[in-house]
């Protein structure tokens, strides 16, 4: 018999119009753990991970709290951390919530979530680090890179398998939920490799977190280090992105939070168990909300990568008929009401988030949740035109 946690709530225009502190009590009501209410003292942690310097923030910090205890009432949601950064500066972090439901634990600000896919997002900046070092060549065959994979009927590219356009296949029946170890990410290979492309390499666009395995074996094979190595020396130790790691499953990560997913009559069950090293670069990270503000804000002011290279990798890819698939390298692109947003989300075995940026605003927004199946694309706009809307005198 499952233990189940029954997070069951209003949807719709009855969500949105709930306040933050009645959305408190109702959720204090409809959390139940084995027919028992969590206290609401117990389900939310609402210190801020990063206080505002200054009292300009308090508006779009307060309008952002009632989008998402609404949100969270709406759908059910047991944890959620959220982060904004604005010209490079961390304005507003906070958790809202249950990390572990049965132990009654609050998300706190380092608490660790699944980033799923914005994974592809920081093996980007692997990528490109190493195309603005002259070490990796996208237009070049894969095998120059990791020659143990197989030929195929087309070119495979470093540049079409990761923008979603080399043919390589998704997942396929049980392999999300996949429990298998891989000690690396070369090994890891062996779950596609051998099977034929979708279509020729560049004539369709199909989102393929395989492919993003075969773009960190590139990245071992250009840069001559492992997968991870190269990520924690290169990209994240440079941030100072600690609290940002690979899921290892059977190492103490502290604050990593369980994860959940919805039944068919509407629970809350613990995941399934995974070991996502299968999929490191497309979907293997643990974060917290804030390290992800700190890793989207070093595009928008040039911390990491040069300009040009990240205008390469937000810079939308298109088929050989020519048609943009939105998607550039690790980033989707798109003007949204007249503003750019660059963004990825991610859906994990257990998790959703999504990691928005407004470049022109200098605005970059968090959200991570332990939660599988949420859409946070509406949310996460919100937020961030909230703070675009303010200006810092400072």
């Amino acid at each position: 018999m499952h233990h189940t946690f029954d997070c069951r709530a209003p949807s719709g225009a009855a969500a949105r119009r709930i306040a933050a502190p009645a959305t408190a009590r109702l959720l204090a009501l409809v959390l139940t753990v084995g027919g028992a209410a969590v206290p609401a003292g117990a389900q939310v942690g609402v210190q801020p991970a990063t206080a505002p310097s200054s009292g300009i923030w308090t508006g779009s910090i307060e309008e952002s709290r009632q989008l998402v205890w609404a949100r969270m009432a709406e759908v059910g949601i047991p944890g959620l951390s959220v982060a904004v950064s604005v010209d490079g500066r961390t304005v507003w972090a906070e958790g809202f919530g249950m990390a572990d439901i049965e132990n009654r634990v609050p998300v706190g600000p380092d608490t660790r979530f699944r980033i799923a896919s914005i994974s592809k997002s920081l093996t980007a900046a692997a990528v490109g680090l190493l195309v603005q070092e002259g070490r990796l060549d996208l237009d070049a065959p894969v095998q120059n890179y990791v020659p143990s994979f197989p030929l195929k009927s087309g070119e495979v590219t470093t540049r079409l398998a990761a923008g979603h356009l080399a043919g390589i296949r998704h997942y396929r029946g049980d392999e999300f939920a996949s429990s298998e170890h891989y000690d690396d990410v070369v090994d890891a290979l062996a779950i596609f490799q051998d099977d034929p492309l979708l279509h020729a390499p560049g004539s369709e666009y199909s989102y393929s977190t395989y492919g993003w395995n075969l773009v960190s074996a590139v990245v071992q094979g250009a840069s001559g280090r492992p997968f991870l190595r190269f990520m924690r020396e290169r990209v994240l130790d440079p941030l100072g992105m600690e609290e940002t790691v690979a899921e290892y499953v059977d190492s103490i990560i502290p604050g990593r939070a369980r994860f959940y997913v919805r039944s068919s009559d509407d629970r809350v069950l613990n995941a399934p168990f995974v070991d996502n090293s299968n999929k490191w670069a497309g979907g293997g990270y643990l974060s917290t909300a804030r390290d992800m503000v700190v890793y989207g804000s070093s595009y928008l002011d040039g911390t990491l990568l040069d300009p040009a290279t990240v205008d390469l990798l937000w810079t939308p890819q298109h088929t050989t008929a020519g048609e943009s698939t939105g998607y550039g390298i690790g980033w989707s692109s798109a003007v949204v009401d007249g503003v750019r947003n660059v963004w990825h989300t991610g859906g994990a075995m257990g998790g959703s988030t999504i990691l928005l940026l407004l470049p022109d605003e200098g605005v970059a927004v968090a959200i991570l949740t332990n939660l599988q199946s949420v859409r946070h694309v509406e949310t996460a706009r919100a937020i961030a035109r909230a703070f675009a809307a303010t200006s810092d005198p400072n």
